[in-house]
């Protein structure tokens, strides 16, 4: 469950997070839409506590993000499925290395590191790509790749922040149907993304957002064409 309660962020004079107050059920597949500077980015980044908040709460099942220690941040977004418009992925690590990494750093058991990252590449159709470097992969193939990094974990939250913006209409398609498939799967999907071919396609919640506002919050998304 993920609650935010009057949320209010603020850069100078401007308040990017206008508040803010929705709740999203677990196992929820939510698109959040918007122009560039509506507040989507800054939605996850106050969910997952990169950036401090002014006003209100943000809640994730048992954490109160906005008042956590940075220590007990590190620990809450190893629970998190995180992915980026830019993928992040090491250049000097071949795509089963990057998994690896991300399964290490949560403190996931070495001994069973090869298996699960086979299960995962699997998931995401890159088992022929385990040796490959993120420079002789395809935008779509390297955002897979992150897709399959932020699963290995098998977090039951996944929070996607403009996951297609770098990627031609197939690949982003292609990524669209993973995230569907994940949520089938039982975890919560929490979309961010300004390409409203996709979300038409989803047809699922979509919050609309403008100038740091929730604007409408509606079932489904055809209204949007």
């Amino acid at each position: 469950m993920i609650i935010f309660d009057k949320v209010k962020k603020i850069y100078g004079q401007r308040a990017v997070l206008d508040e803010v107050s929705l709740s999203i059920e677990p196992s929820e597949f939510v698109s959040v839409i918007g122009p560039s500077g509506a507040g989507k980015s800054t939605l996850i980044y106050t969910l997952i506590g990169a950036e401090k908040i002014n006003d209100g709460n943000i809640v994730v099942d048992d954490f109160k993000v906005n008042i956590m220690s940075e220590k007990a941040l590190q620990m809450f977004r190893r629970k998190l499925g995180i992915i980026f418009q830019d993928y992040k992925l090491l250049a000097k690590k071949n795509v089963a290395e990057n998994i690896a990494f991300a399964l290490e750093t949560c403190g996931f058991p070495k001994q069973n590191t090869k298996k699960r990252v086979e299960e995962v590449l699997k998931i995401v159709g890159l088992e022929n790509h385990a040796d490959k470097f993120p420079r002789q992969l395809s935008g779509g193939e390297q955002q897979k790749t992150a897709i399959a990094r932020a699963l290995a974990h098998d977090p039951k939250l996944i929070i996607a922040d403009e996951p297609t913006g770098n990627l031609d209409p197939e690949s982003a398609e292609e990524i669209l149907d993973l995230l569907v498939t994940i949520n089938k799967g039982g975890a919560t999907v929490l979309l961010a993304t300004h390409n409203k071919n996709l979300v038409n396609k989803l047809q699922k919640r979509v919050i609309r957002m403008e100038k740091g506002k929730i604007v409408s919050d509606l079932a489904h998304a055809g209204y949007y064409l």
